[in-house]
């Protein structure tokens, strides 16, 4: 058999139909390969084998004893059932116990005379010593030299816990890796010999067989080591590729030019540019000034100015002859790109208007939405090359929409549009047009190394001039109503003194949400019997509760996605102009919404959004010259995790430590992005939280690596496990960064 073919060799024709099945099924594990990569999640130590008179209190032992008696008690009237086992060893004697339904088969099996082996953690009851449902395997009597085996092996070793399922549990799956453990010989080593030698690691044969059969904790450590580097390894070489292939593509050198829209764009800006914003413009005009695509992640803190950022890219690219689009993710945050944009260039916005500057060009907005006659003109200005700038949703994507010559793409809040969209876009120019995706969640550099690895990096972490600290608190609303009333008067504070507030729920809500007749009221049931179980708080609602009572008398309005989209352009309007004091809101407010006079937040159910979503909506106060506040309203207990989650947010406001926080709680998923399709990590050793010198080093190597042998041609075994580990769908991932 070939070193490859083990690997692939289905698991029903080692481990039987039923089992194979199961294990596809439910753990997604299909060939040898699989079942080998599936580590065990932990190790239990059964303890060396110790005699019943020195039995420590509170560690796990293993002990060898004979059964000296076995009896079935009844208990709580009869309804209760327990099994007694008395063991001895010539040393001393000890009481094991079972109960429910564990009796049966200790029952069957622990029969006087029987000796057997047990393990289990000991504790005291009744001034005895025992052991409560220990696990136990029977010696055959007959065999000495057998039954010395068996302890040996029973005893001394670490025992393999693996991450199982309720139709297959964890002993299970030990046997079947038992059965396929001898194709870890034919395990094939993607790292090149200079590397693993330079490095010290351990072959890769032996990592597997160490990782599934400790002999000791050092064997584990070991195999970690090696697993955990190979992943971090293949995956920067598929990402190095990535960037290298990038780099052989064409695309039209977009260079600054004199006295252009640019310049006198920045000739009329009110402020200067941070020292961020600068160094990032630079990074980033020096990437559009070459003849192969810029691919740049911008992250910034909400707030950092990274549509001005983006704005002067866009300028540049029209200076030298060029288009550009920003996609946005919702229509909402595309109206407001489009406004905002219009108002900061003013009349260079008005290109070949009455009143226009000369020097200007038309910035259109382009939404599904639009009318018809609107959407004419605008897919007119486009492919003509009368619009330079063009702000839209994926609407900009459909086959209609033509350029002239699309220059670059801006993509806002990346993580929100897929592969396709984005290659879509990408194939409208006549070469492949320059591209930097935005994102104001923050990601902590391994992320940034990993998920975002095939794009070059820019942070923005400085705020501009002029923004303002926002208080963050959490209001115990179960615990403390009195505070959730104090909340009410602080947003009514807040709108006496001129400002205005947003409130957040996490639903809409209306009859068409809510199961109708019998179902509405099991539900209503269930959650006044336990308030976990109700439903999040929705807009309409709560809208309806505010304008009644709390805040009676103020003007508040409700926005949310089900509204047509001239309502929710209405709405936005009128509180951007301050005539609305309160918006009752979902998450469409999550990104860009900019109303510099908003200054109080108040987020209803604030357990039931993330951390990162949490720090995003707080971003959206504060935005002027006066201090933010955002406060986060919770039934939670509290001592749950949920408002651990919740003070964490309250505590800081340094986005990359709660993205940290975030990671650390979530745990990263696939980032190879299975997660969505639920289907088991790729990353099954690797921690891109814990191991971000790993990741780091590992980079440092695939860069050289790709930079030598961009084909690996000289790497076979690197190119072989690189296939396995890209299949079609990952592939797609790593393309939408």
């Amino acid at each position: 058999m070939d070193r490859v073919s083990s690997f692939d060799e289905p698991l029903k024709k080692l481990l039987g139909g039923a089992t194979a099945k199961v294990m596809a099924e439910h753990l997604d594990l299909h060939t040898v390969g699989d079942l080998l990569h599936h580590y065990p999640r932990r190790y239990e130590e059964r303890g060396k084998l110790t005699a019943l008179a020195d039995l420590p209190l509170d560690e796990h032992v293993t002990v060898v004893a004979q059964v000296a008696d076995a009896r079935i008690l009844m208990f709580n009237n009869g309804r209760g059932k327990r099994l007694e086992v008395t063991l001895t060893d010539g040393s001393g004697r000890l009481q094991l116990v079972f109960f429910g339904h564990g009796v049966h088969k200790p029952h069957k099996e622990l029969l006087p005379g029987r000796q057997a082996m047990f393990a289990g953690k000991v504790s005291v009851f009744n001034r005895k010593m025992q052991l409560a449902h220990p696990t136990y395997q029977l010696l055959d009597a007959s065999d000495a030299d057998e039954a010395t085996e068996a302890v040996d092996a029973f005893a001394g070793r670490l025992l393999p816990i693996y991450p199982a399922c309720k139709q297959l549990d964890s002993w299970r799956i030990a046997k079947a890796v038992d059965a396929v453990l001898p194709s870890a010989q034919d395990a094939v080593d993607p790292l090149p010999a200079s590397l693993r030698e330079g490095r010290g690691f351990t072959p890769l044969p032996e990592a597997l067989l160490k990782v599934h059969r400790p002999q000791t904790k050092a064997d584990v450590e070991d195999a970690k080591a090696r697993l955990k580097w190979d992943e971090a390894f293949v995956l920067q070489v598929a990402l190095a590729r990535r960037r290298y292939a990038d780099t052989q593509l064409p695309a039209v050198a977009r260079r600054p030019v004199a006295d252009g829209l640019l310049d006198a764009f920045d000739a009329k800006l009110p402020f200067t540019l941070t020292e961020g914003q600068q160094k990032v413009s630079k990074e980033i005009f020096d990437d559009l000034a070459t003849e192969h695509p810029m691919h740049r992640l911008l992250q910034g803190e909400v707030g950092s100015g990274k549509t001005m950022v983006a704005l002067r890219a866009m300028l540049t690219v029209v200076d030298a002859g060029g288009q550009a689009a920003m996609l946005a993710p919702t229509e909402v945050l595309a109206q407001q790109h489009h406004r905002s944009i219009t108002e900061m260039m003013g009349e260079l916005a008005e290109g070949g208007m009455l009143g226009g500057s000369d020097r200007g060009t038309k910035v259109v907005l382009l939404t599904g939405s639009m009318g018809m006659a609107a959407r004419r003109q605008a897919l007119l200005d486009l492919v003509t090359g009368e619009a330079g700038i063009v702000i839209g949703t994926h609407a900009l994507i459909e086959d209609k929409v033509q350029f002239h010559d699309l220059g670059l793409v801006v993509v806002d809040e990346q993580h929100r549009f897929g592969v396709e969209q984005r290659d879509a876009l990408r194939s409208k120019g006549k070469q492949p047009p320059h591209l930097l995706v935005m994102t104001a969640t923050p990601i902590p550099r391994t992320v940034a190394m990993t998920v975002f690895g095939d794009l070059e990096t820019s942070v923005l972490d400085q705020l501009p001039a002029g923004r303002s600290p926002i208080a963050s608190h959490v209001v115990p609303a179960k615990d403390k109503p009195h505070f959730l009333a104090r909340a009410w008067e602080r947003v009514r504070e807040e709108v006496e003194n001129g400002h205005q507030a947003y409130v957040v729920c996490p639903r809409i809500g209306d009859d068409a949400e809510e199961a109708e007749g019998k179902k509405g009221k099991a539900k209503k049931k269930a959650a006044d019997e336990d308030p976990e179980k109700r439903p999040p708080l929705a807009v309409l609602d709560i809208a309806g509760e505010l304008r009644k009572g709390a805040l009676a008398g103020l003007t508040v309005e409700v926005l949310h996605g089900r509204m047509h989209p001239d309502e929710k352009d209405d709405v936005m309007r009128r509180f951007a102009a301050g005539d609305v004091d309160v918006l009752v809101a979902t998450t469409v407010i999550e990104v860009g919404v900019n109303v510099p006079n908003a200054t109080a937040m108040v987020i209803m159910d604030a357990d039931r959004f993330g951390v990162s979503q949490l720090h995003q909506l707080r971003g959206r106060v504060g935005r002027g010259s006066a201090p933010g506040l955002c406060l986060l309203v919770s039934e939670a207990h509290e001592a749950s995790p949920a408002r651990a989650r919740l003070s964490a947010v309250a505590a800081t406001l340094d986005g990359f430590e709660l993205s940290r926080i975030d990671l650390e709680q979530r745990r990263e998923g696939d980032v190879l992005g299975q997660a969505q399709s639920g289907v088991r990590s790729s990353l099954r050793m690797l921690t891109v939280i814990d191991d971000e010198e790993v990741i780091a080093a590992a980079r440092e190597e695939a860069v050289a690596i790709v930079a030598a042998d961009p084909e690996l041609e000289h790497l076979p075994e690197l190119r072989t496990v690189l296939a396995a580990l890209l299949d079609k769908d990952r592939e797609e991932y790593l393309d939408k960064g």
